[in-house]
């Protein structure tokens, strides 16, 4: 340190994201080597009702401001239809592009060629496929009513594991959500996908 010049101290960085997202947040933050940010996830279980995602992030956007320099909220729109981004704007954050983690995972381009090549596509990440007995079978309520599954996705023709890691287990697990739903299972290792580039920017300015 030169005499007489402190050294500039990093932004302290506050990442608002879903906590579906929480362990691949961490990678990013790790993978970077970055000292000043933190993470606070809201609940994944917040997609059950996606209405209350943008007053979550607003309340989780005002109380980091006490603490924090700058605020990112990796979050997608997360089937909000584009109410988290009038909360966004109003707040002047920023957040992951695109629709959905699906998205961010595949890649936009590959995401949407996905899309295109068969519209009924269930979507699983690791974090599905962790948590799909709580999620979907329990969260759709097919433990107690097996008989709804056929209807429930009547439409649907296959189902997609964009997994974030190589992990045989979890491979393992994914054919037996699919196999649980009665659809052929396809399976894609995006990694992080676009996540890391799209928070590079903001961590690192």
């Amino acid at each position: 340190m030169t005499e007489g010049h402190a050294e500039p101290t990093a932004p302290r960085v506050l990442v608002i994201g879903c906590g579906a997202l929480a362990a691949e947040l961490v990678a990013v933050v790790r993978q970077a080597a970055l000292t000043n940010v933190t993470i606070s996830c809201l609940p994944a279980a917040l997609h059950d009702r996606p209405g209350g995602i943008p007053a979550a992030v607003a309340e989780r956007i005002r109380a980091g401001r006490k603490t924090h320099d700058r605020i990112f909220v990796a979050y997608a729109d997360c089937g909000t239809g584009g109410l988290l981004d009038r909360v966004l704007e109003a707040e002047g954050v920023e957040r992951l592009a695109g629709a959905h983690c699906y998205e961010v995972y595949a890649g936009r381009a590959a995401f949407a060629a996905l899309a295109d090549e068969e519209p009924g596509t269930f979507y699983l990440t690791d974090f599905l496929v962790r948590n799909f007995d709580r999620l979907v079978i329990r969260g759709l309520g097919l433990d107690r009513h097996p008989e709804l599954r056929d209807m429930y996705f009547a439409n649907y023709r296959r189902v997609v594991h964009l997994a974030q890691t190589d992990d045989t287990a979890l491979a393992e697990a994914a054919q037996l959500a699919a196999d649980r739903l009665g659809l052929p299972l396809e399976r894609r290792l995006t990694g992080l996908g676009e996540l890391a580039a799209a928070m590079t920017p903001v961590l690192a300015a």
